[in-house]
């Protein structure tokens, strides 16, 4: 397996960290749970190694087309032959990300009967941790226990198996008919909204709105409209979670300041008394 071009990826995102998703169907690079944590898929470095999430068709011959269902961050993969067309949609939800990072992935087939297959490999760490995986009534689980300890769930709706390490999944979907797979962090001792029947539907519908409404405050008019919102989505993406981190560092500063300004007080006050200390009596006259 080559490696895709980086213009072949397209991008997805929860205002916490982003997955690279190539025009092949597969997750070539993520970072789990925010920008800056330890990859999880990084096969756009090492395609050997790195570790990848790929939902395709088995198609010969496809003509590959990636867009964004317009106004949203809501990414469509399609795959076209004279056998028949086939499209894969990713999203990451973007309200349940206060607690979960999930990444929904849905296949289709648009024209005739169509094969896919679907292989989860995560690779903590970097590709320096493989993962164990063991099965779950609906899906299967990859558990870490290294320098950066994770627990990712894959959930699906058609049956997976695990070989090596990683899940895979062979199915076939006829015209109008789909699949879908959510590959979420795991949190002890909490439920996981994913596990309702009709999570997939009702993140989808938040997702799209949650997306539609932040570029409709947008005063950009005329031709180049979509493209300025578009970049617009791209770098919000990006940059809301950086922003929030630079809140919580302003106010860590404040209160390191604060705290230092107690100790300077402290070390200058007797304890017992409130007098100032000897040695810097003439400080505070």
């Amino acid at each position: 397996m080559s490696y895709q071009p980086i213009e072949n990826h397209g991008i997805i995102g929860d205002l916490h960290t982003v997955a690279l998703v190539g025009m092949d169907g597969s997750i070539d690079f993520m970072c789990l749970p925010e920008f800056d944590s330890p990859s999880v898929f990084a096969a756009l470095l090492d395609h050997r190694r790195g570790g990848r999430f790929q939902l395709a068709p088995l198609l010969d011959g496809a003509r590959q087309k990636q867009l964004y269902l317009p106004g949203t961050c809501v990414l469509l993969t399609r795959f076209l032959a004279t056998t028949g067309i086939a499209e894969v949609s990713d999203f990451m939800p973007v309200e349940d990300a206060e607690g979960e990072h999930n990444v929904v992935r849905r296949a289709k087939t648009v024209r005739g009967e169509v094969r896919f297959r679907m292989l989860c490999q995560p690779r903590f760490d970097y590709a320096r941790e493989s993962p164990t995986a063991e099965r779950t009534p609906d899906g299967v689980r990859f558990l870490s226990s290294g320098n950066h300890p994770i627990a990712l769930h894959l959930r699906a709706s058609v049956p997976v198996r695990i070989e090596a390490g990683a899940a895979v999944a062979e199915f076939t979907l006829r015209a109008d008919e789909s699949a879908s797979f959510v590959l979420e962090q795991v949190r002890p001792g909490e439920d996981s909204p994913s596990a309702a029947p009709d999570y997939v539907a009702d993140a989808f519908k938040r997702t799209v709105n949650f997306w539609r409404r932040w570029p409709g405050r947008s005063s950009s008019q005329g031709r180049w409209r979509e493209m300025v919102n578009r970049s617009a989505l791209t770098l919000k993406q990006q940059m809301d979670q950086c922003k929030a981190r630079e809140r919580e560092l302003l106010a860590v500063t404040r209160r390191l300041t604060e705290l230092n300004e107690e100790l300077r007080r402290l070390a200058i006050l007797d304890e017992l008394t409130g007098i100032a200390n000897r040695r810097f009596f003439n400080l505070l006259l």
